[in-house]
C-alpha cells in the first residue's frame, strides 16, 4: 500500500480499508441488505446497524473482529441533498468492529494508522474530537497518538455520543477530521465550519444499551463500531470540492447532463443541484429495487417512489422531456457492480421498476401541467399577479410538481408564487404526518432481550397438534419481567413450545386458552419476537407462575377460518396469473379470520369480467378436491420446481412449500388446509387500487362467507323496512331519494342567499361615508361563505364607490370573511385578496382572492369582532 497516495479510486479505497483490517486478523464481510432485520428502522441507516443482535447479546458472533464496507440509505434530511458539499440519501459505511475484543487503545492507534501511514494524510491535517465527559479516549490522543491538545476538541452529547436510533446500543465516541486550511492555525478551531473541517473517520466505543425510558445499561461486552465514510475518503483523496464530484457519484451526474444536452461545469447553481440530487437518488433507487424493494405508497416502498420522483422532478428541471432514468441508472450499476454484483443481477428489475413508476409519474405530471395552465388563466382573467401558496401546494402534493417548477413556469407568464402560503400547506402537512405517525413499542422486546441467555427458543407445534402441554418460561406484565400474575391481569406470556401461529406472513396469529391447575388464560393474539413466541392475552382466572406446566390449546373454529383464507389466497393469485397476467406477483396480503386481503402488482384495473372469470376458477378448483402436498425444501430446489417466492421477502436455507399440484405451488410458512375441498366456497367482495400499479383484492372463504351473507342480508331487510319497499326496488328507491335529496338541496342554497341578502340589506343604513368613499364592516349571523361572498357583492353594488367587509361564523370553529372594494379603492393602492388575508389572521386562518373581491377564512370565531374592528380601522385610515 502507498504511504501517499496521488489519487485513489473508490473502489481502491474501499479495498484497501478492507484489506488493512483483514491483515489485523478482522473478518470481511459482505454489506447487509437495505432491508434490516431490526423493526426499529425502515432501512438499513448505519454500518453497524447488521450487528446490533451482536452488540445487544441476543446474537453471538462467531467472529471476535470484522470488517465491513455497509450501503446505508438516509433520507431524514432529503431537503439538503444536492445543496450541501455531502449531504446523501445513499452512502458506504467502511466500518471495522470488535465484539468484546480490542477497545478503545487500539481501535484509536489503528484509526490513527490507516489515516496517516496508509491513506497518507499529514498529522498536521488532522484534528480529533471526543465526548466531553471522556476523559480516557483524550488521554490517548493526547499521550499515546501525540496529538496537540489544541487539536482535540472536546464536544456534547449530540455531537459525540452515538446512539443507533431512539433505544439500542450506544457509547461515547471519537471523531477524526481533515483540515483543508491548517495554515490558519490552532486558535478558536470550530469543527462545524465545513468549508475548513470535514468529518471523516468516526470511532464508538459501545459501552451501553438505551431502552425505551431512555435508561442506560452497560453491555455485556465492550465493543468498537467505527465508520469511515467512502464518499467523504474520495472527495480528500481526489482533491475535488465536494462528493458528488468524485469517481463513484460524478459519472452518473455526467451520464444526465449529456441526456439534458447541457455541461455540468458551466451550468448555474440551480442546474447543478439537480444534477447532483439525480447522481445521489439513482445511486439509493438502484440499489433499493436491488435488495427486492418496490415502490408503493407504504414504508419503505414510499421511500423509493419519493426518490425515483425526485429524480424525474429533477430531470424535468434542467430540460429532459421524455424518460430517463434506466439511462442513468445503467450508468450507477456499472459503478457499482464491482463491490455489489447484485445490481447487475438485478438489472432487468431495476429498469422495469423504473420504467413503470417514471411512466406513471410522467402522466401524473402530465395532469399536474394542464392544471397549472388552468391556474394561470384563472388568475390573469381575475387580473391578480400571484398562483396562491394553496395551488401550489395542490400541485406539489397531488401532482408532485416541485415548487421551483411552478415558479419557473409562472415566471415565465409573468406571476409570482405566493411562497409563504406554499410553507404554510406543507406546515400542516407536516403536522398532520406528525399526528398519524405510529411508533414502535419495544417494550417487550428489549424485555425479551435481557431475558434471552436464560430462555429457550419457542419450539412450534402448530403444523400438526391443536394442543400441547408446555412451560411457562417467561411472564410479562406491560413489558415487565413477572415471576408470577394474578387473574385480571393483561400480560405477555413465553412457553417452551407451542401450537399457536404468530403473526407472520399475512396471516394473523391464533386465539385460543392456556389452561392449568386452577389456572385460565384467554390467548388473544400472538407475535413472534426474535426466535419466542409471545402470547398476548388476559388471566381469567388462578395465579400463573413462571415454571408452570399449562396445557396450550388454540381455538380450532380460528385456526380453521385462517386456514381457509391462506389456502384461498394461494389460490387467488394462481388465478391471476392464469386469467390476468402471468407476471402478476404479490405486494402485500392479510389473512385474518373473517376476510383475506391480497395485494398484486398490476398497471391496470381488471374488467368485471376478469373478476368474474377469477371468482369462478377459484371455486372451480376448490370443488375439484386438490389434496395439499408440504414440504421443507432448499431454497434452490424449490425454485427450480417453480415455487412462487414473496418478493422482498427474505428465506432461509430451507423453507416450506405449500404445493396444490397442477395449481398452485408457493413458499409459506403459514397454515392451510389439507385439501381444497375444506375451503367450501370462495367470493370477491372488490377489486381496487391501492398504490401506482398496485391492486387490492378483498375476498372471504369458508365459514366466514355464511357472516358475509348474513350481513349483507341483515342491511337489505333493513334498508327495505325503512323505505317499504321489497328487496328487489331498493336501487330505484335510492335513485328517486338521491334526485330529491339534490332538488332540496338547490332550493335549501337559495334561500340561504336570499336570507343572506335579507340580512345585509338592513346593514346599508350603517355605511359610513369617510373621504370620498362609503364602507360597511359588520359580522352577520350564521350565513355559509358562498351566501356571505353574494351578500358583500350585493351591498357593494348599491353603495358604489367604497368597501365592504362582512364576516360571519357559518359553524363552531369556523370563521368567514368577506372583501369587496370598488375600482377606486383599487386604485388608492387596496386590493381585497391581501387585505382580507391579513385580517384573516387574527382568527387564525388566512385566505386570499382577486384585488375587488376575496373571501378568506379562520379558526376563531372569538376573534372575529377585533378582526372586523381591525378592517373598519385600516379603511378608514387608508380612505380617509
Amino acid at each position: 500500500m502507498s504511504s501517499n497516495p496521488q489519487y485513489l479510486s473508490g473502489n481502491e479505497i474501499r479495498n484497501i480499508f478492507l484489506d488493512f483490517f483483514a491483515q489485523r486478523k478482522h473478518q470481511i464481510l459482505p454489506s447487509a441488505s437495505l432491508v434490516p432485520e431490526d423493526p426499529t428502522v425502515l432501512l438499513t441507516i448505519a454500518g453497524m446497524l447488521p450487528f446490533k443482535p451482536i452488540f445487544l447479546g441476543q446474537r453471538t458472533s462467531e467472529f471476535k473482529r470484522a470488517t465491513t464496507s455497509q450501503k446505508c440509505i438516509r433520507t431524514n434530511d432529503i431537503e439538503n441533498v444536492g445543496r450541501t458539499k455531502r449531504h446523501h440519501t445513499f452512502f458506504e459505511m467502511l466500518g471495522n468492529f470488535s465484539f468484546g475484543d480490542y477497545f478503545k487503545e487500539q481501535a484509536i492507534a489503528w484509526g490513527w494508522e490507516i489515516s496517516t501511514q496508509v491513506f497518507g494524510f499529514s498529522p498536521q491535517n488532522l484534528v480529533v474530537s471526543v465526548f466531553k465527559e471522556d476523559d480516557e479516549a483524550f488521554g490517548i490522543w493526547r499521550d499515546q497518538i501525540g496529538v496537540p491538545i489544541a487539536r482535540i476538541k472536546r464536544l456534547g452529547e449530540d455531537d459525540n455520543f452515538w446512539v443507533s436510533g431512539p433505544t439500542g446500543p450506544c457509547g461515547p465516541c471519537s471523531e477524526i477530521y481533515y483540515d483543508f486550511h491548517p495554515e490558519r492555525g490552532d486558535e478558536n478551531i470550530d469543527l462545524e465550519d465545513d468549508s475548513r473541517f470535514i468529518e471523516f473517520y468516526n470511532l464508538v466505543f459501545m459501552q451501553y444499551n438505551r431502552d425505551a425510558s431512555g435508561n442506560l445499561t452497560p453491555l455485556q461486552n465492550k465493543n468498537i463500531d467505527t465508520g469511515m465514510g467512502l464518499e467523504r475518503m474520495a472527495q480528500i483523496l481526489q482533491k475535488v470540492p465536494n462528493n458528488y464530484e468524485t469517481d463513484l457519484i460524478f459519472p452518473i451526474i455526467q451520464t444526465a447532463a449529456q441526456i439534458a444536452g447541457i455541461d455540468y461545469h458551466s451550468s448555474d447553481e440551480k442546474t447543478k443541484v439537480s444534477l447532483k440530487v439525480i447522481g445521489d437518488h439513482v445511486r439509493s433507487v438502484v440499489h433499493m429495487i436491488a435488495d427486492e424493494i418496490r415502490a408503493s405508497n407504504v414504508g419503505r416502498g414510499y421511500v423509493l417512489r419519493r426518490l425515483i420522483r425526485r429524480v424525474v422532478r429533477h430531470g424535468r428541471l434542467i430540460g429532459i422531456s421524455g424518460e430517463f432514468t434506466t439511462q442513468v441508472a445503467e450508468t450507477a450499476i456499472a459503478l457499482s457492480e464491482s463491490a455489489y454484483p447484485n445490481v447487475r443481477q438485478r438489472e432487468a428489475a431495476i429498469k422495469a421498476e423504473l420504467e413503470r413508476e417514471e411512466s406513471n409519474f410522467l402522466r401524473t405530471l402530465d395532469r399536474g401541467e394542464k392544471l397549472l395552465e388552468e391556474i394561470i388563466q384563472e388568475v390573469k382573467q381575475q387580473r391578480n399577479t400571484q398562483i396562491s401558496g394553496e395551488s401550489a401546494f395542490t400541485l406539489y402534493d397531488t401532482y408532485g410538481f416541485p415548487l421551483e417548477l411552478t415558479q419557473e413556469i409562472a415566471e415565465e407568464n409573468h406571476l409570482t408564487v405566493d411562497e409563504a402560503g406554499f410553507d404554510a400547506e406543507m406546515q400542516k402537512q407536516v403536522e398532520r404526518a406528525k399526528a398519524a405517525h405510529e411508533t414502535i413499542d419495544l417494550t417487550v422486546q428489549g424485555s425479551l432481550d435481557k431475558l434471552a441467555e436464560n430462555i429457550q427458543a419457542t419450539e412450534f407445534l402448530g403444523y400438526t397438534q391443536p394442543a400441547a402441554t408446555a412451560k411457562v418460561e417467561a411472564i410479562l406484565v406491560e413489558g415487565v419481567s413477572q415471576e408470577e400474575v394474578e387473574a385480571g391481569t393483561e400480560v405477555q406470556i413465553v412457553l417452551d413450545k407451542t401450537p399457536f401461529y404468530a403473526e407472520s406472513g399475512g396471516q394473523i396469529g391464533d386465539r385460543g386458552y392456556i389452561s392449568g391447575d386452577g389456572i385460565l388464560v384467554r390467548v388473544e393474539d400472538m407475535k413472534k419476537e426474535s426466535d419466542f413466541f409471545v402470547h398476548f392475552g388476559r388471566i381469567e382466572r388462578g395465579t400463573l407462575r413462571v415454571g408452570d406446566y399449562v396445557t396450550a390449546q388454540i381455538d380450532p373454529a380460528c385456526r380453521r377460518r385462517a386456514q381457509a383464507n391462506h389456502t384461498a389466497t394461494h389460490l387467488l393469485q394462481a388465478a391471476l396469473k392464469k386469467i390476468v397476467d402471468d407476471g402478476i406477483s404479490q405486494a402485500g396480503s392479510l389473512v385474518s379470520f373473517d376476510r383475506l386481503r391480497f395485494d398484486f402488482n398490476c398497471p391496470r384495473a381488471l374488467t368485471a369480467e376478469e373478476v368474474q372469470q377469477v371468482e369462478e376458477q377459484v371455486n372451480n378448483w376448490i370443488a375439484e378436491a386438490h389434496a395439499a402436498k408440504v414440504e421443507v425444501l432448499p431454497l434452490a430446489e424449490a425454485k427450480a420446481r417453480g415455487a412462487v417466492a414473496m418478493f422482498g421477502e427474505k428465506y432461509g436455507e430451507e423453507v416450506r412449500v405449500i404445493d396444490f399440484p397442477s395449481v398452485s405451488m408457493e413458499l409459506c410458512g403459514g397454515t392451510h388446509v389439507s385439501n381444497t375441498a375444506e375451503i367450501g366456497v370462495f367470493k370477491i367482495i372488490s377489486e381496487a387500487g391501492v398504490a401506482s400499479g398496485v391492486r387490492r383484492i378483498e375476498a372471504v372463504s369458508g365459514p366466514a362467507i355464511l357472516d358475509y351473507l348474513n350481513l349483507r342480508d341483515k342491511v337489505v331487510k333493513d334498508l327495505s323496512d325503512r323505505f317499504k319497499v321489497k328487496p328487489e326496488e331498493l336501487p330505484d328507491r335510492i335513485t328517486s331519494l338521491q334526485s330529491e335529496l339534490r332538488t332540496s338541496q338547490k332550493e335549501l342554497e337559495t334561500l340561504k342567499v336570499q336570507l343572506a341578502i335579507a340580512k345585509s340589506d338592513s346593514l346599508l343604513q350603517t355605511a359610513e361615508t369617510v373621504g370620498d368613499y362609503k364602507i360597511i364592516v359588520a359580522q352577520l349571523e350564521d350565513v355559509d361563505p358562498e351566501s356571505l361572498k353574494t351578500a358583500a357583492e350585493r351591498l357593494l353594488q348599491k353603495i358604489g364607490n367604497g368597501a365592504v367587509v362582512l364576516g360571519s361564523v357559518p359553524e363552531a370553529g369556523k370563521v368567514s370573511i368577506v372583501a369587496a372594494f370598488s375600482q377606486e379603492v383599487n386604485k388608492k393602492g387596496l386590493q381585497a385578496g391581501k387585505f382580507v388575508g391579513a385580517i384573516a389572521k387574527i382568527c387564525g386562518g388566512g385566505g386570499g382572492g382577486r384585488p375587488n373581491l376575496a373571501q378568506a377564512g379562520g379558526r376563531d370565531p372569538s376573534k372575529l369582532p377585533e378582526a372586523l374592528e381591525q378592517a373598519e380601522s385600516e379603511l378608514k385610515s387608508a380612505l380617509g
